[in-house]
């Protein structure tokens, strides 16, 4: 069974918000990179770049797939995880930890569309 974690936010392509005040830290989930192997690459937008909830905002390639990021939420990038450039694996050491981009949420509102850790649970055992 992946890991999920309470608290945070979950959408049904695999995406997770973690919210700290204004900002959405967003990753893949532990189902995801389970799924995917091992990763090797991380595609990730730039600093200022707007993402919108349900859109695509990079990629992460493993070495049997490559998969789109969708956004969960809408807002302003304002930082990614430049570790993952370099070491794209952590991803798959702990997907919670290594979050992909850092978003200035426009719209908290959006929230309500993603699932908790129950539904995405019952979500992936479907």
């Amino acid at each position: 069974m992946s890991k999920v974690i309470e608290g945070l936010y979950y959408s049904e392509s695999h995406e997770y918000v973690r919210v700290e005040g204004e900002y959405g830290y967003v990753g893949i989930t532990d189902y995801a990179q389970n799924a995917l192997g091992n990763v090797v690459y991380v595609d990730m937008p730039d600093v200022d770049d707007e993402v919108t909830a349900g859109e695509e905002f990079g990629a992460v390639e493993s070495v049997k797939a490559a998969s789109d990021l969708i956004s969960p939420v809408s807002g302003t990038v304002a930082e990614v995880n430049e570790a993952l450039d370099d070491q794209p694996e952590l991803v798959n050491q702990d997907a919670y930890e290594n979050w992909i981009i850092k978003v200035e949420m426009s719209d908290k509102a959006e929230l309500d569309n993603l699932m908790d850790a129950k539904a995405y649970e019952e979500f992936c055992a479907k």
